[in-house]
């Protein structure tokens, strides 16, 4: 592959890497940009999840500029934020912020933003964020315990990873599934086709018809 048509992903999230795959796309190269996520004084849930997605495209950015191979490489980058009214709620890493954070979701409706840049080999920035609203059933107490000892809340936004357990806990859900599991597949490929990124064929001929 040439390094004009390389993807390079901004995120080591097995799970982002897979929604790529189950896309077509498969990144050249896996480029882990660690930012400080900690949110601005009275920052909106949207505009955390746009302003990282940035940051982490142009931390990434900067460290292939040094690398003549990958100069003309299309760079993507993306975070997901869980917030339920302007409550952001924490990437759990404990099992007590795991069970606050389903005591705070169970039986109600809340946000999950996903912030997509693509910076292109032209140095053209463009960024995208994508919504979807979940409704969670009431949460018994064995429900949370069941869900911590599974240990799959780990480093997830909001505490839980919809693609595992936690997917019977959703009642209704409005808006991209993939976007809640961490890239909303839809806008991310047609961010990469719209700057002339070879996606797969069957995508390009549905967007024409």
């Amino acid at each position: 592959m040439s390094a004009r048509h390389a993807l390079v992903l901004a995120s080591g999230s097995p799970r982002r890497i897979e929604l790529l795959q189950q896309a077509g796309l498969e990144p050249h190269r896996i480029l882990p940009a660690n930012v400080d996520e900690t949110p601005q004084r009275a920052e909106h849930p949207r505009s955390l999840a746009k302003r990282l997605a940035r940051a982490k495209a142009d931390k990434a950015h900067a460290s292939l500029a040094a690398e003549p191979d990958h100069a003309g490489a299309f760079l993507l980058a993306a975070d997901t934020v869980v917030s339920v009214g302007r409550r952001i709620l924490p990437k759990a890493e404990s099992e007590d912020e795991a069970a606050d954070c389903l005591k705070l979701l169970s039986g109600r409706a809340h946000r999950v933003y996903t912030g997509v840049c693509l910076i292109s080999p032209s140095a053209k920035v463009r960024l995208r964020l994508v919504e979807t609203r979940v409704r969670f059933k009431r949460l018994s107490r064995d429900d949370i315990d069941s869900y911590i000892a599974s240990g799959e809340w780990r480093g997830k936004a909001g505490g839980y990873a919809i693609q595992g357990l936690a997917g019977s806990f959703v009642i209704k859900m409005v808006g991209s599934y993939s976007n809640v599991v961490g890239l909303p597949l839809y806008e991310t490929v047609a961010l990469l086709a719209g700057d002339g990124f070879p996606v797969h064929a069957n995508w390009a001929a549905g967007q024409r018809l």
